[in-house]
């Protein structure tokens, strides 16, 4: 009976109550949008890498980009023992070369750093969920490269058959690839030893090696670092990508921060609604309680009302949000000093949590307006009236 109650007392209030729906759905979308945010950037950069896959830089470099292995190390490591052979008996190994460069985004002034990875004869083999999509895969010893189709749609010049600028020359794109919504969607790719050419570097970046089991990845590690000749580190490719993840961090805070400001303004919200219901219902609040209902009861029905406000706001808000999902945008990756490219996840279990957040929104801002109502006296207000 209460519950009908509190709905036809919603419905009556329309003004009042859609506002303050509107100001909880607006908070709620605000905090899934952000959410969504972070968790895109930490699918991209946390699913990257394969299981057995073990990645070599030089000891003391943060990423990729700030190491340097000579060349003469590669034929060492790539004939390790543990390390997975093709069908020619050819070790599925890969010696890559990692560089940036600035190029304009599309439509926009603004300059921004990309990734530029130069990649041997097995790297593909390496990177099974990498594909071309449109033209063809570069040519070794060629200015050719393929840019993963993220990058293409956000920056100038990475169109199938344009001309982009890389060193001292200009390269042709002649193939689109994408990466499974990983890392490397971020990426320009070419022929590694036509990439070292081009910016003088007589060595590598890191080695991308293949164990034959989880034993042997754990011996390859071990026995890599301790080479003495040179001061390698070896790790997991995964583990690698993941401690990348902490760049989604600065974001979740940031939301957090918002979340929790317009979190207050929306529960002043609810309890401003709340308080005027309480106000101007007195005299029904004082008929049911003649009719026999509890203070408890008359509480607990006008804390009901302001959970259904927030339950209202957390539908309509989440639902708001749905038009982000696989929406691609990019930010700074400080790790690697360069743009990372992503798709926004909207995710249920994000959704419902929203949800959540604009229940206990109404929740917090009904709980004095219903302990004002299940308080008042009513023989006193029935004198008043």
């Amino acid at each position: 009976m209460l519950l009908k109650y509190n709905v036809r007392s919603l419905l009556v209030r329309r003004g009042s109550t859609a506002l303050t729906v509107l100001g909880i759905a607006l908070t709620t979308a605000i905090f899934v949008g952000v959410m969504a945010l972070a968790e895109g950037l930490e699918t991209a950069i946390g699913t990257t890498g394969e299981p057995l896959h073990v990645l070599v830089r030089r000891r003391g470099s943060d990423s990729e980009l700030t190491s340097f292995i000579p060349r003469d190390v590669w034929p060492i490591v790539r004939y390790l023992p543990g390390v997975e052979r093709d069908a020619r008996g050819e070790p599925l190994a890969s010696a890559e070369l990692v560089v940036v460069i600035n190029l304009p985004r599309r439509g926009e002034a603004q300059w921004v750093n990309v990734t530029v990875r130069g990649l041997s004869s097995e790297s593909l083999v390496l990177r099974p969920r990498a594909r071309i999509v449109q033209g063809r895969l570069f040519r070794p010893g060629l200015r050719e490269v393929v840019v993963a189709r993220r990058l293409s749609e956000r920056f100038q010049n990475l169109q199938l058959d344009d001309e982009v600028r890389l060193g001292q020359g200009m390269w042709r794109v002649v193939g689109l690839f994408e990466a499974g919504n990983t890392a490397f969607d971020s990426e320009i790719w070419t022929d590694v030893n036509q990439l070292a050419s081009e910016y003088n570097r007589p060595g590598y970046s890191s080695f991308l090696l293949k164990a034959t089991n989880d034993v042997a990845l754990r011996t390859l590690c071990e026995r890599i670092e301790q080479e003495r000749r040179y001061p390698l580190f070896a790790q997991p490719e995964i583990e690698y990508y993941r401690e990348q993840t902490r760049v989604a961090g600065p974001i979740r805070a940031l939301g957090m921060f918002l979340v929790f400001v317009l979190g207050i303004g929306a529960g002043f919200a609810a309890m401003n609604t709340m308080d005027v219901a309480v106000a101007s219902r007195a005299r029904e609040i004082a008929t049911l309680r003649a009719l026999g209902f509890r203070r408890w009861q008359i509480g607990r029905a006008f804390l009901v009302e302001s959970v259904l406000l927030g339950l209202a706001g957390g539908v309509i808000g989440s639902a708001l949000t749905l038009p982000l999902h696989g929406l691609t945008t990019g930010t700074a990756n400080w790790e690697t000093f360069s743009e990372i490219t992503f798709a926004f996840r909207v995710t249920p279990g994000l959704m419902l949590t929203g949800i959540a957040f604009a229940v206990l929104i109404g929740a917090l801002g009904g709980t004095l307006p219903a302990r004002r109502a299940a308080r008042q006296a009513p023989a006193r207000v029935l004198r008043e009236l």
